[in-house]
């Protein structure tokens, strides 16, 4: 089989991700492997895409390879997807599928990325292997490798698909937004709106901003991301791991530290494209790892302008979702202009208000609490590199290992022993709802008391 594997890490042959494919490349020599590194290639791609157009003329197989990057794949793969479906690429006859390397951070929201993006496209999807850094170094990882590779050649040769779950994309028609704004209240705190549209000419996303600008009761500053001059997409090289600076000289971290992050709240406002919030967005979105894993907004709220129909994009739904959970930020709300955008607007700025002024801030589900330990672990494991973030995360007490517990720890050796013995069961027999009650008790008891 002839097998393109499109890498998307800006690292090219240094890609972690891209060692699984060399491995399976030895392994399986019956098999033609040709690589095109478009993460680190895509302003070439960019300007001329008639090579890629003819590696993916010959391609059997597209092989999607990347590292996660903040909940979805990179930017410059981002990107060369818009480019394949610009240039309506012919994929007939192709099928399609995907390796990816992260801490399993939201791995599950950068495959059905590449999946969904999949059948827009038409290729048929047979599956994707998500791996742990590491992976490739351990025997069972490389079995897992292998195994998934097979399973992908045994699916291809029987014609076996996923089946599709994106609809067929429809024309989107925006809802009206009303000719008159209804009066802004003076309240306290800035929102920085974090924009992608273009200033000169007239566009859904940006009546939506417009919309929002003239109703919002506090101060705002409007930040177009197509104004400030990106030098390129994150190269994931860590060069910020030491003191927070870039490697670009775009001044990207300074902008983003006094333009954005020193507001009270922030809006995000896109246009849907390709079941996300499109390549400039997550240009944007992958450059904050300058921050490192810092939550440097933790605490402050954060709400969306979608222009586009989100109730159809579940995934996007859920990126959102956890981006603010994992952040700490209040998601005040997402106005779109799918129905009804002037009630959703009113309803986003005044939720906006209400946790600015009360420091509201709304408890966590799995999404936040499970993707923070990921990265509770890791910088544990890395702070000898990552100094700031161990920092960070020692002082807001992200370091809540369970073996700390030493007292619960204990107290469950004893419960056990005696839940063990026979005539102890008997006594206990209903008791031990009654005593892990108990504290809640107290707590009720108290509350009475105030």
């Amino acid at each position: 089989m002839q097998i393109l594997v499109l890498n998307g890490s800006p690292k090219g042959e240094n890609s972690i991700t891209l060692q699984t494919v060399r491995y399976l490349e030895k392994k399986f020599p019956e098999h033609a492997f040709d690589v095109l590194h478009v993460g680190q290639r895509i302003k070439s791609i960019e300007k001329d895409f008639t090579k890629a157009g003819e590696a993916i003329k010959k391609a059997e197989l597209l092989l999607f390879c990347y590292p996660v990057y903040t909940f979805l794949v990179p930017s410059q793969l981002h990107r060369f997807i818009e480019l394949m479906k610009e240039r309506e690429i012919d994929l007939t006859g192709k099928k399609a599928a995907q390796i990816s390397t992260s801490l399993h951070f939201y791995d599950i929201t950068a495959h059905r990325f590449i999946r969904d993006n999949c059948d827009d496209l038409d290729l048929p999807y047979l599956g994707g292997l998500s791996e742990d850094m590491e992976d490739l170094l351990k025997a069972q990882g490389r079995k897992q490798a292998e195994d998934f590779f097979r399973f992908i050649l045994w699916r291809g040769e029987r014609g076996l698909a996923e089946p599709k779950r994106c609809k067929e994309p429809k024309p989107f028609v925006p809802a009206p937004l009303s000719e008159t704004a209804a009066p802004a209240m003076l309240s306290g705190g800035r929102v920085a709106v974090v924009a992608d549209f273009d200033p000169e000419t007239g566009s859904p996303i940006r009546d939506l901003v417009s919309r929002f600008l003239r109703v919002a009761p506090f101060e705002t500053t409007l930040v177009n991301l197509r104004e400030f001059p990106f030098a390129g997409g994150c190269l994931g090289c860590f060069h910020c791991a030491a003191d927070g600076t870039c490697v670009y000289k775009d001044g990207f971290d300074s902008f983003l530290r006094e333009k954005i992050q020193s507001a009270d709240a922030i809006v995000y406002a896109f246009a849907i494209k390709d079941h996300s919030m499109g390549c400039r967005m997550k240009l944007y979105d992958d450059r904050q790892f300058c921050n490192g894993h810092r939550t440097v907004t933790m605490g402050k709220p954060v709400g969306y302008l979608v222009s586009g129909a989100l109730s159809e994009e579940e995934n996007l739904r859920t990126v959102i979702e956890a981006r603010a959970e994992v952040g700490g930020n209040f998601l005040a709300g997402v106005a779109t202009n799918e129905s009804d955008p002037d009630a959703e607007i009113l309803a986003l700025s005044e939720t906006l208000a209400y946790a600015i002024k009360t420091h509201y801030e709304q408890p966590k589900t799995f999404w936040g609490v499970g993707g923070m330990k990921i990265f509770r672990d890791l910088i544990y494991q890395m702070r000898g590199l990552m100094r700031e973030d161990h920092r960070f995360y020692k002082k807001h007490g992200f370091y809540d290992f369970p073996q700390k517990r030493k007292g619960r720890i204990l107290g469950m050796y004893l419960v056990g022993g005696m839940m063990r013995n026979k005539k102890l069961q008997k006594k206990m027999s209903g008791k031990m709802t009654e005593g892990m009650l108990m504290p809640y008790k107290k707590v009720l008891e108290k509350a009475e008391k105030e």
